[in-house]
């Protein structure tokens, strides 16, 4: 991916903690006997530090809003991190591909869990159901029939931005908890206890997202980049962004002048309810609809791609619904 301009976190978060957990940050820690969890990014670090709680180490190699997944570079002591750990979690769809080559100059044969596999829209993947347990990535992929390669290169039309599933996401912890257990099955209960408390905090989050779908279903959104689409799906809401403008601010490349006028023209237009920008990234183009949307008097709102400092997984995505409900009921 080209390279990527970022601007200032405004995102403010207005919730209170329904779960503590913060992923540690990518420090070298001394051996304390407990399992060691590597992540690709705090958002998953979160997720497993939440789940692992005192029996497990985590460290997330991207812990900042400062840094893109998408061209971060590995360093040699990210590999010695790798190298130590029992356990890691990755994003993949070629969001944190920098782990791939982690894993292959380590050679380490620790479990890797993909959070992509566990999406419905991951092309291949089975249908979870609430009565199903989630499989393992390795089961994922050899019973899809899908492609090694296809763990972690970019799928043309797929969303890799998973973590804004919640549903998604319940799944990833609970192969987490049952990854953590084989590894430690002393620990277990507990994996098993943190792993049902996360869950109870994502039905929370699921709850408020059908309350916007009741009461907006339908309402218009702009995205500068495809980062909330899975969030703003689940509350019901329609994406009107012409697909050639969010692929082309994702990719870092320029918006063709006849799609940036239709976009400005769909915001002078009175008909969408709310623009959401990715607050780690921008250009030319969408500080232009930015600037539009605030002389059309169309609330702005900007989401982060990596967790904020000082939350944690279910009160990032709780903030961010808020936000966005406020914006609809204004």
């Amino acid at each position: 991916m080209n390279s990527r301009l970022f601007l200032p976190l405004t995102l403010v978060a207005t919730s209170t903690l329904l779960l503590a957990g913060c992923a540690a940050p990518a420090t070298d820690t001394e051996d304390d006997g407990g399992l060691e969890v590597v992540a690709s990014t705090n958002v998953y670090g979160d997720i497993a530090a939440t789940i692992g709680g005192d029996r497990i180490t985590v460290t997330s190699i991207i812990d900042s809003v400062a840094l893109d997944p998408h061209s971060y570079e590995a360093s040699a002591r990210d590999q010695l991190t790798i190298s130590r750990a029992d356990l890691i979690v990755a994003n993949g769809g070629g969001y944190d591909s920098f782990l791939d080559g982690l894993v292959e100059a380590t050679g380490t044969d620790a479990p890797v869990i993909t959070a992509v596999e566990f999406s419905h829209d991951w092309p291949g993947a089975e249908e979870h159901t609430d009565e199903d347990d989630a499989s393992t990535s390795s089961e994922t992929e050899e019973e899809s029939g899908a492609e090694d390669e296809h763990d972690h290169e970019h799928i043309e039309g797929f969303n890799e931005h998973v973590w804004y599933d919640p549903h998604t996401v319940e799944h990833v912890a609970e192969e987490i908890a049952a990854q953590l257990s084989d590894l430690d099955p002393e620990g277990a209960e507990v994996y098993e206890a943190n792993a049902a408390a996360f869950t109870e905090g994502i039905g929370e989050l699921e709850s408020a997202l059908e309350a916007l779908a009741t009461d907006h279903a339908g309402a218009e959104i702009f995205v500068t980049e495809p980062v909330p689409l899975y969030l703003t799906t689940a509350a019901g809401l329609t994406n009107v962004t012409p697909d050639e403008f969010s692929e082309a601010v994702e990719e870092g490349q320029d918006v063709p002048p006849a799609t940036l006028l239709e976009a400005l023209a769909l915001l002078e237009s009175g008909d969408v309810a709310t623009v959401i920008a990715n607050a780690q990234t921008g250009g030319a183009e969408t500080t232009q609809i930015i600037d539009a949307a605030e002389d059309a008097g169309i609330p702005v709102l900007e989401f982060t791609e990596l967790m904020p400092d000082g939350l944690t997984y279910l009160t990032w995505m709780q903030s961010n619904i808020d936000a966005l409900a406020g914006t609809l009921t204004r």
